[in-house]
């Protein structure tokens, strides 16, 4: 009478025994560290909102994969911001354009590191919005989907592993399977951004990949913060048009979405910790609120345990690097 027959508390007692009955583990094989590339040469510019994430050019951000993969990280998630923007984003679908240079020339330099290029006409267009603007301020969806489905093309062309639609619009992953399959590249896979928010966590990522609207917000394309239903409609629409994968997007606020889209479908599913999730963890531990290293190790933990089976994160290399010590 009176002393609890369960003790939990019994296997808590020690290190070796809670790493013996550890339920979640990070890994480092489960990392994708997102990398910024800008024009020119030599260039290393500090993302002011993002300490420790810098804009690159093309023989920089060679550098920064070229230490990622030593570090262990397995692939990274490319970003560019041309200099030449229009209303067309033909910067994205050129050959010869930033992120087709930046592609091609980590691939060479590093032809383990699985390349992921993002896919969206935010980057590359004057008003920076995800699709082509009608005269009525309107994102016309079909007209952009077709665009995008070229730019998949041109960056699996220049050696992406795999190509990553951000831009929300719908039907945008048939549309991309099937230029790619025509075009000859039906092994390359897609990471479709299948349940991404309009979120308030995405002010400094703007800053680093020059993508701001110009007008308006992305409400009208972006999920609603509030629906965790429809996230899982818009994922198993994704499913069905032929993405590989699938990503929720941020990742900390929505581990409810992450667990139920895990529930939801076979395929791998991403989640991405994003720019003022990072940002936020930073600014703490400058001002000695936290702890840097246990307050990462925790969410990224609490992400994997929603349900998702890969991370993006600013925090690769070094979380990496901890996993591997």
């Amino acid at each position: 009478m009176g002393f609890p027959r369960e003790r939990p508390r019994r296997t808590r007692q020690s290190d070796a025994w809670r790493r013996m009955v550890r339920e979640t583990h990070l890994t480092p094989d489960a990392f994708i560290y997102p990398l910024f590339v800008v024009p020119g040469r030599a260039v290393r510019h500090a993302v002011e909102s993002m300490p420790g994430i810098f804009q690159l050019s093309v023989d920089e951000v060679v550098k920064d994969a070229k230490a990622a993969a030593a570090a262990g990280v397995p692939a990274v998630l490319l970003f560019a911001a041309p200099a030449h923007k229009d209303a067309r984003a033909s910067s994205a679908t050129d050959p010869k354009g930033l992120a087709s240079q930046a592609i091609a020339a980590i691939k060479e330099a590093c032809p383990q590191l699985l390349v992921w290029a993002d896919v969206c006409l935010c980057g590359a267009t004057d008003h920076g919005h995800c699709g082509h603007v009608l005269p009525n301020g309107a994102i016309d969806n079909d007209s952009s989907i077709q665009t995008l489905a070229e730019v998949a093309l041109n960056y699996t062309r220049a050696g992406a592993d795999a190509v990553a639609p951000s831009d929300m619009m719908d039907g945008r992953v048939a549309a991309i399977r099937a230029r790619l399959d025509e075009g000859g590249h039906a092994g390359t896979p897609i990471v479709a951004y299948a349940a991404k928010f309009a979120s308030a966590f995405y002010g400094p990522f703007r800053e680093a990949a020059e993508s701001a609207p110009a007008f308006g917000d992305r409400r009208s394309y972006q999920m609603d913060p509030a629906n965790a239903r429809e996230a899982v409609r818009e994922v198993l629409l994704d499913v069905q048009e032929g993405a590989d994968l699938v990503m929720v997007k941020p990742a900390g606020p929505y581990l409810d979405v992450i667990r139920r889209v895990r529930d939801a479908v076979r395929v791998p599913v991403v989640a991405y910790q994003v720019s003022g999730e990072f940002s936020l963890i930073k600014a703490a531990a400058a001002r000695g609120w936290i702890d840097e290293r246990a307050a990462v190790l925790e969410t990224l933990t609490g992400i994997r345990r929603a349900g998702a089976d890969l991370i993006i994160s600013y925090f690769a290399p070094q979380v990496v690097q901890w996993l591997r010590a």
